[in-house]
């Protein structure tokens, strides 16, 4: 089965985004996986998963929803406060994991005003109670310097199963200075064995983020694929962001073209098995 390992949804009647706003008009609406339905059939793609949208259990909620109703949805990788008090997170995290559908946890780390917010003596603290729950913990970055910080938390915590989102934001369309240093950041990630990373979110890191051509994304897809491998990656949509980004079409063909000369299991890998392996689906 093809598998999207990273949609979002949102309801804005029922819960409070900062993001989208009213400056994207084209997604600052109600938005659920009937709406990305006939998008998926398209492409035979036979099931995705959320990922959480807002750092509040709302959102959560709305996905746990969405999974009830719509049998695409395999998993969701809801939220608990990383930043809590231990004990606090313990309580949240603990309910959240008796929901079958929850897979995995994110924080909207790259947007809480600082650097090192993962780092924190109680998010480090948080961080290993995922860890010994068995579950993988996506992580976010607005750009490719974050990934240190990434390092350095799995570093402090045992056996830190990471899922790096959108490749860590590479420079596409940036210099190839900046594509080296993202590279080589890429591949301290990657020195674990553990970690795995999605070929999602490939936009433009200069202008509009519908800026970019196949030609530009597809050497840091090579680059993924170099320091990964194709069974350490998987394939995410990040719908309905990538409207604003080209389009799902222009995305999956994109990354579909770009792995196209890997054998069949490999394709196969990044198309589902690595994400249904990862979160268990």
């Amino acid at each position: 089965m093809i598998i999207d390992s990273h949609v979002h949804v949102w309801d804005l009647e029922r819960v409070p985004y900062d993001w989208p706003d009213a400056s994207v008009p084209q997604i600052h609406r109600t938005m659920a996986v009937a709406d990305l339905g006939p998008t998926l059939d398209a492409h035979g793609i036979g099931g995705v998963v959320l990922v959480q949208a807002a750092d509040t259990a709302a959102d959560t909620d709305n996905m746990l929803d969405q999974a009830r109703r719509d049998s695409r949805v395999r998993g969701v990788v809801g939220w608990a406060d990383l930043g809590a008090r231990p004990d606090a997170f313990a309580e949240q995290f603990g309910a959240l994991r008796r929901q079958p559908a929850i897979v995995g946890l994110r924080n909207l780390m790259h947007v809480k005003g600082s650097r090192g917010w993962i780092l924190g003596d109680h998010q480090v603290e948080n961080v290993a109670q995922v860890a010994r729950a068995g579950l993988p913990l996506d992580v976010v970055t607005s750009a490719h310097e974050e990934l240190s910080d990434i390092v350095r938390l799995r570093d402090r915590v045992a056996d830190l199963r990471i899922v790096l989102d959108h490749l860590g934001k590479p420079p596409v369309g940036g210099t190839a200075q900046g594509r080296r240093e993202w590279r080589a950041a890429l591949a301290d990630v990657a020195a674990d064995e553990r970690s795995v990373a999605k070929l999602s979110g490939l936009s433009s890191s200069v202008g509009p983020l519908d800026a970019w051509t196949p030609a530009q994304v597809a050497p840091f897809i090579g680059d993924a694929l170099d320091v990964f491998g194709p069974n350490r990656l998987m394939y995410g949509g990040d719908w309905p962001v990538v409207i604003l980004a080209g389009g799902y079409e222009r995305a999956w063909s994109t990354i579909a073209d770009a792995i196209s000369s890997l054998g069949e299991d490999e394709r196969a890998a990044v198309l589902g098995a690595t994400a249904a392996r990862v979160y268990g689906l």
